[in-house]
Parts: C-alpha cells; structure tokens; sequence
C-alpha cells in the first residue's frame, strides 16, 4: 500500500531531519515507528500526508506517485491522517458537523453539482457522533468546546470511517483519558484487520509493541533497525533508540 525510498525531508530550521528513509507497508498490517520525539518523526508524517516539501526521494500510495502531492491530493488517493497535535486536525470554530465532513464534502453523495446537500451531511455526523460516543452538547457546538478526548475521537471517527488505504496516525493517544485511549486502539486495530494499513507514530513503546506487526526504530532521522513484533523486545528498540546496535 505505501512504499517510501530513500525519503529526505528538512526540519524548520533547514535542518535534514529525514535521512534516506525506505519502507513498505502492506494491507492489513501496522508499522510502528519508534523512537524518542524529534528525531524526524513528525517531518515524517507531514510529508508523506502533503504538508511538508520533500527534498529528494519517491513515495507511492498503492501505485501512484504522491511526492510533494498536497494535502487534498493525497486525501483523494485515500489517505487517512490522525495528526500529532489536535489544532491541525480539527478547525475549533467550526461546528461537529463540518468538522466531521470536512475532507469529503466535496464528494457525492454530500454534494451534488457544486451544492453541498446539508441535510445528508447532519444525517451522516449524528450517526458517526453516536457510533464513536463523542461526548458533545450537539452536532452544532463548536468543536472547541470538546475535551481533548472528544477532540481524538471526532479526528479518529472522521478519518476512519472513510475506509482509507493508508492511515497515518501520529501520536494517535497521547494526552487522552485510558477509555478513550483504548477505543482508539480498538478502532485501529479493527481498521488493521479489515485490510488497511495504518504507519503508526507513537513515544509509548507499549503501544508501538502491543499494536504493531512490524517495528522500525527512527534515530536523528535514520532508520536504526526493523523487527517484527515477536523479535521486539524493550532493550533491544532502546539501545537502536540511543544509535547503538541491537
């Protein structure tokens, strides 16, 4: 589903923060990326979903070529994004509803020759709010007005239930409440199981552990070593995590 080769990608400071990065991803598989934060994990993420130029290097998404494609482009070639900070992933003063349908409005059936069909839209929100238990005054609240969990849950309902390829998911736990920390793990998996293929970010090598089938371990922006989920031990992803050997 995703293949990378030989990926570069500057930081903010001009900085090379992804150096020659190569992987593959299957359907039905999660790859966990581990490694301590800022090691070129988010400039990662950012390229591979449209939101960050890529200096040298190739990546497809089931066949086609998605280098430096933006963000709308790589959403239509079915790529999913639960980004690592909440405010780049809902707009607060826009209302559930839009916030819910915003990266598929433009598609029939929620909307038609350039009118977007309201009513559908409202119909298909309620039933995503009452599906993920997305604890609000309302599908017409702001979405500001949601707990950091509910905030998670509207962003993993959204991106999930499009049924994408590829899911990039950064961070997809941290700073929420343990339920729901464990319904988004349960939503990945599922997706996991029913064919998708999700890149996995996360600090928390339980997570990486638990729901991973493969792990790469990511050092000053370099992948250090790959192993499947039963070769995975702590010691072993620390020390590629510190740039040593395993």
């Amino acid at each position: 589903v995703l293949k990378v080769k030989d990926l570069v990608v500057k930081g903010d400071r001009g900085n090379i923060a992804v150096q020659g990065v190569s992987f593959n991803i299957q359907s039905g598989e999660i790859v966990g990326i581990a490694g301590v934060d800022g090691n070129g994990q988010s400039e990662l993420t950012q390229a591979l979903t449209g939101l960050r130029e890529v200096v040298s290097g190739e990546f497809w998404v089931e066949g086609f070529k998605l280098t430096n494609a933006s963000p709308y482009q790589v959403i239509q070639h079915n790529v999913g994004h639960i980004p690592e900070d909440l405010g780049d992933g809902i707009v607060g003063e826009m209302t559930l509803v839009d916030n819910l349908m915003i990266n598929r409005h433009y598609n029939p059936p929620y909307s038609k020759n350039g009118w977007i069909d309201e009513r559908y839209m409202e119909a298909e929100a309620l039933e995503l709010i009452h599906r993920h238990d997305i604890r609000t005054s309302g599908p017409f609240a702001k979405a500001k007005t949601l707990s950091g969990g509910n905030k998670q849950k509207l962003i993993v309902a959204r991106e999930i239930t499009r049924k994408p390829s590829l899911l990039v998911a950064a961070h997809p736990t941290r700073g929420v409440d343990i339920g729901a920390e464990e319904y988004i793990r349960n939503q990945l998996i599922a997706m996991r199981n029913s064919g998708g293929a999700i890149l996995l970010v996360s600090t928390k090598l339980d997570e990486i552990m638990d729901l991973s089938n493969r792990i790469l371990v990511i050092e000053k922006g370099r992948i250090m070593g790959e192993m499947t989920r039963e070769e995975a031990t702590i010691e072993r992803i620390g020390l590629l995590m510190a740039g040593t050997e395993a």
